[in-house]
């Protein structure tokens, strides 16, 4: 059965391309203006994800985002964010509302269609939100880290990528993939960015280039999460 998502849009001429886009691609789509209109539909609809624009008139998204979060009936609904806002103090707070994925406008419809097929990716299996791997612990809900139970201070773009390889450890990602869900399309082919941040990461858990025991550099690819099973 085909996935059903909803948009949640004030402006019309986006929300007819996202409509026509995620349509094109198989999703049963449904499309509303406000979020008053939305809330009033989803316990009918019961989406498997929600596109929220921040700025909208009356209630915002990311009040609309925690009234969805406190019903458990869409506990397994991902949220993605749509905003002109792109502070990272904004993408944490809508973050911390329980977003699961946040995309600046403007953005192409290649880049939203990725972010959606990657959210919707992440139905199939839930993981838990703390997660061990030896020394290591991460929540993925607080976005608190641990290491040997002493804190670890990361950035916003260090947690984010931490988590896509966890999320991730089955395979190696490709440095382009990693900059495609971390920085968006706008980074691709500035993998300088990328290896900077993953040495900061790997300073931060203890990783050294002779002796890695969370974050593998497999040579032409990319990066791989080789920490312990999660306990």
């Amino acid at each position: 059965m085909a996935k059903r998502i909803c948009v949640v849009e004030d402006d019309e001429s986006i929300r007819a391309l996202l409509l026509a886009a995620l349509s094109a691609e198989g999703y049963q789509v449904n499309g509303y203006s406000s979020a008053e209109e939305a809330l009033a539909a989803l316990s009918e609809l019961r989406p498997d994800l929600i596109l929220f624009d921040i700025m909208l008139e009356g209630m915002d998204g990311v009040t609309a985002l925690k009234l969805v979060r406190r019903n458990p009936v869409f506990s397994a609904t991902k949220v993605i964010l749509l905003t002109a806002k792109d502070t990272e103090t904004d993408k944490v707070t809508g973050l911390d509302a329980g977003a699961d994925d946040y995309v600046t406008k403007p953005f192409s419809v290649l880049e939203l269609s990725a972010r959606v097929r990657a959210a919707l990716r992440g139905t199939a299996s839930v993981q838990p939100e703390v997660q061990r791997f030896g020394p290591l612990t991460i929540d993925m809900k607080t976005r608190e880290v641990q290491l040997s139970g002493e804190p670890v201070e990361l950035t916003y773009k260090e947690f984010e990528l931490l988590k896509m390889l966890v999320q991730n450890a089955d395979r190696v990602l490709p440095r382009e993939e990693l900059l495609q869900s971390v920085w968006g399309y706008d980074y691709i082919g500035e993998t300088r960015t990328l290896d900077m941040h993953i040495g900061t990461l790997r300073g931060k858990l203890g990783d050294t280039a002779s002796d890695s025991q969370f974050i593998r550099t497999v040579r032409g690819v990319g990066y791989r999460f080789i920490g312990q099973q999660p306990q």
